[in-house]
């Protein structure tokens, strides 16, 4: 074998620049929940609520951007849709705080600033988990809860097409 038989040729690749390396992923999804703000008063009157954002290109969700406020019983109601219709696991939510709801408390309970910022992240783990599954991605609950002003709970459970 002659030498020039062994030699390694280099592979010519493209240039890449600054906008490939940081450009956005082919597909993405991103839901912060955010912004809780509390509402009401009197103990059994007052509640709080998040501000859940969608950002997305999936081609599934029709809207690219949207800022809906969503209450924990929302999530909760979510879920229990999810575990019906889909079969998904769902994980798990957040605790209630049942015993912050205890009447007579020296404390905020439930409206604490350090309670509602642990609920937060905890609801902002859960509907990350629950909308990156693809399963999920294409019930009508998720897309209601997601990107609709008001969840209509007496919705027709099913699938969301590709428009």
């Amino acid at each position: 074998m002659a030498t020039d038989d062994l030699t390694t040729r280099r592979l010519d690749a493209p240039r890449q620049d600054l906008s490939d390396a940081y450009s956005l992923p082919a597909n993405f999804l991103e839901i912060e929940v955010c912004n809780p703000e509390n509402h009401g008063v009197g103990w059994k009157k007052k509640y709080t609520d998040y501000e859940v954002k969608l950002k997305t290109n999936l081609p599934v969700f029709k809207h690219k951007e949207k800022s809906v406020r969503r209450r924990y019983s929302d999530f909760k109601w979510l879920g229990t849709e999810l575990e019906r219709d889909s079969k998904i696991v769902v994980p798990a939510l957040p605790p209630q705080g049942l015993s912050l709801q205890l009447p007579f408390r020296s404390d905020e309970g439930l409206f604490a600033e350090e309670f509602i910022e642990e609920r937060r992240k905890g609801l902002e783990v859960f509907i990350n988990k629950v909308a990156g599954h693809p399963l999920a991605q294409n019930e009508r609950c998720l897309h209601m809860f997601l990107q609709d002003e008001e969840i209509d709970k007496t919705y027709v459970p099913g699938k969301v097409r590709n428009t």
